[in-house]
């Protein structure tokens, strides 16, 4: 097995131990958890980028699915089934021993899932989230990870012909808290095996990091979305995160609903509100598309949009200030196709957009970066 370890962040908070019964209110009041500065990545195991949970070895209590809702995890007090407390997360039944002699689990007794990433990519950090798992929440967890092409079968992940890398060691978490894991490994992985020890629940996992495409792919789309998250695309910064993050202007799909786009504070100056993104590699964009949808009567007035090539390039508007319309999605064709790295959207004065696609292609210079860092890290 191939080992690289992961610390936790240095200087923030590690959680142990149970936290206090639920002793009623608001069960989150006494949750536990910190800022970890690797969520400013994509959730790599977002369901709306693909992510699933393929297989898992025991999910008695609570589905395995549960791991990877995008929502924060809900807690009802009185909601039982047949099988006892239903938990909004992936739990467990308790491990038992052999024998009336030795009734406890072995050190080695665990359980575990295997996670397919929505996309691949390499990996800054997990957050293993139990909220409301309070005195039923594993002793430890650890995390590997491996890349395999293709859509691999649980069978096949789990033979032994597959390299798993350690992400994160073995180690003890605390019981209803965000327990944040910083990884170092530089490879591209596309699959994760989580394991708690011995047996237990967790209500969410989140696997923060960098897309890494497959330059193949891309080269046989020819024209694609250059900053889609999908694709490799990123937000760099933006100017307000009041209500909803930025990185779902470049989630697949449209926007199902109001706060699966950007959304802004109401601005009080003469200002405007903008993003900033880094684009798969070097491209040629020769379209955008800025949607709208769900936004109505707070969408963005107007918008632009900006291209500039490398980090120490010039900013040249693609798209002058345009009046864009609620609940709409607006295409424009350039006259001239831009070539850029990096892409600003500005809104003005303030509100919001759900989505937005700049359609182009690699150039030359971008398909070799892209290619020589893909095989760098293990594609």
């Amino acid at each position: 097995m191939i080992t690289v370890t992961a610390q936790h962040q240095s200087g923030s908070a590690s959680f142990t131990g149970d936290a206090n019964p639920y002793g009623g209110g608001d069960p989150y009041a006494d949750y536990r958890t910190a800022d970890f500065p690797f969520t400013q990545y994509a959730n790599l195991a977002d369901r709306r980028l693909g992510a699933g949970v393929i297989a898992a070895n025991d999910e008695f209590f609570a589905q395995r699915e549960n791991l990877l809702v995008p929502e924060r995890a809900e807690f009802d007090p009185e909601h039982f089934g047949h099988k006892g407390k239903i938990m909004d997360g992936w739990e467990t039944r308790r491990r038992r021993g052999a024998s009336a002699g030795h009734p406890w689990p072995t050190a080695e007794d665990h359980d575990w899932a295997l996670v397919r990433l929505g996309a691949p990519g390499v990996i800054r950090g997990i957050v293993v989230d139990t909220a409301h798992f309070r005195g039923n929440y594993p002793q430890a967890v650890s995390v590997e990870g491996t890349s395999i092409p293709g859509s691999p079968s649980p069978q096949e992940l789990l033979g032994d012909d597959v390299k798993w890398t350690t992400l994160v060691p073995r180690t003890s978490i605390g019981g209803h808290a965000a327990n944040g894991f910083a990884v170092s490994a530089e490879q591209r992985f596309t699959h994760l095996r989580v394991n708690q020890h011995p047996d237990g629940g967790i209500a969410r996992l989140r696997v923060h990091g960098e897309v890494v495409p497959d330059p193949a792919w891309l080269s046989v789309l020819g024209t694609f979305d250059v900053v889609a998250l999908e694709n490799g695309g990123q937000v760099e910064d933006a100017s307000d995160l009041f209500y909803s993050p930025a990185t779902n202007t470049i989630q697949p799909g449209r926007s199902r609903k109001m706060d699966d786009g950007w959304e802004t504070r109401r601005r009080r100056d003469q200002g405007n509100d903008w993003i900033r993104y880094q684009l798969v590699a070097q491209s040629v964009i020769r379209a955008v598309e800025i949607d709208t949808a769900y936004l109505k009567g707070n969408s963005a007035g107007w918008a632009s949009v900006s291209v500039k090539d490398g980090e120490d390039g010039e900013w040249t508007e693609i798209l002058p200030r345009t009046r864009l319309q609620p609940d709409t999605n607006h295409r424009f064709v350039l006259p001239t196709p831009a070539v850029g790295t990096h892409a600003r959207v500005d809104i003005f004065p303030d509100g919001g957009i759900s989505r937005l696609r700049l359609h182009g292609s690699l150039t030359e210079q971008g398909t070799a970066a892209l290619a020589a860092r893909h095989q760098e890290l293990g594609g």
